[in-house]
C-alpha cells in the first residue's frame, strides 16, 4: 500500500509542493512534501537536517554567480524544505500513480529545423572557425500546452518514465507554485559524500535505429565515430578543469562506460577526486556541466548568450538534494535538468534539447540529434509512439563493444586516468609559479602538474595581474621563478581585445626583466607574434584532436585545441633568438625555446596529452635554464 504521504498528494495534486524521487543507486523512491522558498545566491541553500533534506531547483541563469554572461530570465533558485517525507518501492509507487491521458496541444518547435541549422552552421563558422572555443552547445524547445492539471500530468508522466524508461540517474517529478518539472536524466552532474566528489561527462549520442537488424553495425560504427569521441573527450578536458579546482588531487578518470537508455544510448566517463570543500562552494564552482554548454565555460555562456533567443530556465540547470550524513556533515547529489519537461504556470510545457557542435558538425545531423532528443521524452511521457527496441538489445554487451571502448584510453594521458601522488623533480621542489589565467581553467589543470612536479603554483586572472607581479625577482616571500601564460579564446592578433592587449604587455614586462617565461596555446600564439612570426588561421580548427610533435628531437603525443598558429621564420624575442619546433604537415609552430623561454602549441594538460607531462616538465626546466 502505498504511505500516507503519497495518498494526501494523489487526493489533491496542487494543494502543496512535494518530489518524487527515484535515484539510480537508492532501491525505493523518496517522497517529499514541505515548504517552498525563492533565494538570490547558492550560499544561501539551508543545511539540511537529520532525515530532513533540502532539494534545490538550480536554473540555468544562476551561472551568472561566476560572472558569466547569461539571458536572465528570472526562473528563481527555489528550494523545498521538506516538513514530511516517506520512502517506497518502486513498483507500488508504479502501481498508486494516475494513469490517465494527458491532454496537449499546440506542439511546436521554438525554433524551426532550417533556423537551427543556420545557428549551428553559424556557430561552427564565427565562433569554432574564429578561435572562441572548442564546442558549444545550442538547445531548441518544443513546446505545447497542457489542459490537465499540472500536478495530475506530472505524476501521470512519472508513471510511464519508471515504466518505460531505462538507464536514468534520476526519475523525478517535483511540483511548486508555477513551476512543475518531470523527466529521467542520464547524468548525474556532480556529487559529494564524505569527503569525496565525482563528475559523470556523458556525450556522444547513438540514436537506435527502427529496425532491430540494423542495431549492431550502426552501433560499431557509432564506437568509432571520430566526432562522437572526439565529443566526450572534450567534454571530460573541461569537466577535469572543475576537477583540478575543487579537488586537491586534480581528480581521475574511469570508464568509458555506456549509458543506454531507451531511444538513446550514450557514452560516458566517471571523474573522481577528494575535497574538503563546502557543497555549495562545489555545486558554484561546476556551474554547469560543459556537455550542455561547452568550452571553455565563460566563452560557451556568451555564445549562448549571442545565439538562443531565449533563456534557458531550468534546462541545463540542476536539481540538487543535499543530506546529512551520519556524522553531521553534507551530502550532495545533483543530476543535469535535461530530458525533461517543465510546466510553466500557463500550462506552456517546455522540453528542451541540444546539439554539441564542434568543427566537423554536419548541421542537418545536429538538427536532426536535437529532434530525437526531444521527441525521446515526448515518447517516453507517452506524447509519442514508444519503439520497443531499446529494451531489446544490451549494446554494451555486442563482441568488441567493450574492447573498442577500452581502446580509447590508449591514447589518453596516463596522468589523469592513474592516482596521483607527488613525484617532484629536486631541482624544481619549492620554486614558485604564477599562473596566468586568460579566460581558461585549463591553467587550474596546469596548476595541479606543476604541482605535481614540486613546484608551488598560484591561478591569478589576466586582468588582477601587474606588471610588478611579473616583474619582481625571487628574493625571500616576494616574487616568482616562474610565470606561466595560460591558454584562453580569441585571436591572437587582436590587439583591441584588452585581454590580449594585457598578455602582450605581461609578456614584455617578463621578458624585459630577463626572467623565465612559459607561453600556451593562446599566449604561445601572442609571444610568437611579438617575436615576428605571423599567425595564421587554419583552414580547419584543431579543436579536441591529439597529433604527433616532434619537440627538438623528442615525439610527443599532445591534444590540441586551436584555430590559429604561428607560421615558421626568424623569431626573436628582447634580443633572444628563439629555436622553432615545427610540425611540418601543416607548417605550424608548435612551440619555441631560447634563453629563459619556452612554449607550446597544444594542451600538455589535456587528457588527449599522452606525453604531456613529460612536455611539460621539459619545457620548464628550458624555461627555468636547467638542462
Amino acid at each position: 500500500m502505498p504511505p500516507r504521504l503519497l495518498d494526501e498528494i494523489l487526493a489533491d495534486p496542487s494543494g502543496q509542493s512535494w518530489a518524487i524521487l527515484w535515484r539510480e543507486e537508492q532501491a525505493e523512491a523518496e517522497i517529499l512534501v514541505g515548504e517552498v522558498a525563492d533565494l538570490d545566491l547558492l550560499e544561501q541553500i539551508p543545511r539540511p537536517g537529520a532525515d530532513a533534506p533540502v532539494l534545490a531547483m538550480v536554473p540555468f541563469r544562476q551561472i551568472a554567480e561566476r560572472g558569466f554572461d547569461v539571458r536572465d530570465d528570472g526562473t528563481p533558485l527555489r528550494v523545498l524544505r521538506p516538513t514530511r517525507t516517506a520512502r517506497m518501492s518502486v513498483d507500488d509507487l508504479v502501481a498508486a500513480l494516475p494513469d490517465g491521458e494527458i491532454e496537449v496541444a499546440a506542439e511546436r518547435f521554438s525554433v524551426e529545423d532550417a533556423a537551427y541549422a543556420r545557428t549551428v552552421a553559424q556557430v561552427i563558422e564565427e565562433e569554432i572557425g574564429e578561435g572562441e572555443g572548442a564546442n558549444f552547445v545550442i538547445r531548441r524547445d518544443v513546446l505545447a500546452h497542457c489542459r490537465s492539471d499540472h500536478a495530475v500530468a506530472a505524476l501521470t508522466w512519472l508513471r510511464r518514465l519508471l515504466l518505460d524508461e531505462r538507464g536514468a540517474y534520476w526519475s523525478f517529478a517535483v511540483h511548486t507554485p508555477g513551476h512543475t518539472l518531470v523527466g529521467a536524466t542520464p547524468e548525474r552532474h556532480v556529487s559529494v559524500k564524505d569527503g569525496r566528489v565525482w563528475m559523470n561527462p556523458i556525450s556522444g549520442t547513438f540514436r537506435h535505429p527502427a529496425a532491430e537488424g540494423e542495431v549492431e553495425a550502426d552501433f560499431r560504427a557509432f564506437i568509432k565515430d571520430a566526432k562522437e569521441t572526439e565529443e566526450l573527450f572534450m567534454v571530460v578536458d573541461e569537466e577535469m578543469k572543475m576537477m583540478a579546482q575543487i579537488c586537491a588531487d586534480g581528480g581521475r578518470i574511469t570508464g568509458p562506460y555506456l549509458k543506454q537508455m531507451a531511444h538513446l544510448t550514450h557514452t560516458e566517463y566517471l571523474l573522481d577526486g577528494r575535497s574538503d570543500a563546502d557543497v555549495r562552494d562545489v555545486l558554484r564552482t561546476t556551474m554547469f556541466a560543459p556537455t550542455v554548454t561547452g568550452s571553455p565555460m565563460e566563452n560557451a555562456c556568451r555564445v549562448i548568450a549571442r545565439h538562443e533567443p531565449t533563456g534557458r530556465g531550468y534546462y541545463s540547470g540542476v536539481l540538487a538534494l543535499l543530506e546529512q550524513d551520519d556524522e553531521g556533515g553534507e551530502t550532495l547529489d545533483a543530476p543535469i535538468l535535461i530530458r525533461t519537461a517543465h510546466i510553466g504556470a500557463d500550462g506552456t510545457v517546455t522540453v528542451s534539447a541540444g546539439a554539441t557542435l564542434v568543427r566537423h558538425s554536419d548541421p542537418v545531423s545536429e538538427c536532426e540529434e536535437t529532434t530525437a532528443k526531444a521527441r525521446g521524452v515526448l515518447a517516453a511521457l507517452g506524447l509519442r509512439p514508444r519503439r520497443e527496441l531499446g529494451y531489446a538489445v544490451d549494446l554494451g554487451s555486442l563482441p568488441g563493444v567493450a574492447e573498442s571502448l577500452g581502446a580509447r584510453n590508449d591514447s589518453l594521458s596516463p596522468f589523469w586516468l592513474s592516482p596521483q601522488g607527488s613525484h617532484p623533480d629536486p631541482d624544481l621542489l619549492g620554486r614558485r609559479v604564477l599562473v596566468v589565467d586568460a579566460e581558461d581553467t585549463w591553467t587550474q589543470m596546469l596548476a595541479h602538474m606543476v604541482r605535481h612536479l614540486g613546484m608551488v603554483p598560484q591561478v591569478r586572472r589576466w586582468e588582477g595581474v601587474t606588471e610588478a607581479d611579473v616583474t619582481t625577482e625571487r628574493e625571500g616571500a616576494a616574487g616568482v621563478d616562474l610565470v606561466l601564460y595560460g591558454p584562453g579564446p580569441g585571436d591572437p592578433t587582436d590587439a583591441t581585445d584588452p585581454r590580449i592587449a594585457r598578455l602582450q604587455q605581461l609578456i614584455t614586462a617578463r621578458v624585459e626583466a630577463g626572467l623565465p617565461v612559459l607561453a600556451v596555446c593562446l599566449s604561445h600564439q601572442v609571444l610568437a607574434a611579438m617575436a615576428g612570426l605571423e599567425i595564421d588561421k587554419l583552414s580547419s580548427p584543431n579543436q579536441g584532436i591529439q597529433l604527433p610533435v616532434d619537440l627538438w628531437g623528442e615525439v610527443h603525443r599532445i591534444g590540441f585545441y586551436n584555430t590559429f598558429v604561428a607560421r615558421p621564420g626568424r623569431a626573436e624575442l628582447g634580443g633572444r633568438a628563439l629555436e622553432a619546433a615545427v610540425h611540418e604537415p601543416d607548417d605550424a609552430v608548435v612551440g619555441l625555446r631560447g634563453d629563459g623561454v619556452a612554449t607550446i602549441q597544444g594542451h600538455a594538460e589535456s587528457v588527449l596529452s599522452r606525453d604531456g607531462l613529460r612536455a611539460l616538465h621539459a619545457l620548464i626546466r628550458q624555461a627555468l635554464g636547467l638542462r
